[in-house]
């Protein structure tokens, strides 16, 4: 369990740093909305401030609002989630895995939005003219762990479930 908890650490360590890392050279190399083609016609780097919350939505709101709902709450939640990932270490591996990436990917924009007041964006997805919403690492860290708390409450848990009743009948 000990073990678990520094590798989990380590881990969010890693994306924290990935993150920030990547922020900061995105943020010395391109001009805000410089854009450079990796593969065309897919996908781009392109420097972009997000001063929302996810995809952009509440940009435009009053700034007592945006001080609450993207510095005050998040901060609290990342305390509910660090105390989900503690009671996590005793149970199934991509549980812990799950929160350890919702909470590196909260804090790496969470240092965003307080040294910066916006979070940088920069892996810009499209098709034709259809864009996905720009994102960073810290957002694919939380991307991937809805994935896995997704796989939990469809396949796992029931799977389980399943399981014990068959041994209650057995």
């Amino acid at each position: 369990m000990i073990n678990r908890f520094w590798k989990m650490c380590l881990l969010m360590s890693a994306i924290i740093i990935g993150d920030q890392l990547s922020k900061g050279a995105v943020q010395t190399s391109f001009f805000l909305g410089e854009s450079i083609t990796i593969i065309d016609g897919l996908f781009n780097f392109t420097y972009v401030r997000n001063t929302g919350a996810a995809f952009g939505m509440g940009a435009g709101v009053p700034e007592f609002w945006r001080v609450t709902f993207f510095l005050v709450i998040p901060v609290i939640i990342c305390g509910a989630i660090f105390y989900m990932l503690i009671k996590s270490l005793k149970g199934p591996l991509h549980l812990t895995l799950s929160y350890s990436l919702i909470l590196a990917g909260a804090i790496g924009n969470l240092i965003d939005r307080f040294s910066l007041g916006y979070v940088v964006d920069f892996f810009d997805f499209y098709w034709g003219t259809n864009h996905f919403p720009a994102f960073n690492i810290a957002d694919s860290a939380i991307t991937v762990a809805a994935f896995l708390l997704i796989y939990d409450a469809l396949i796992y848990q029931p799977k389980i479930t399943k399981q014990n009743n068959q041994n209650i009948t057995n």
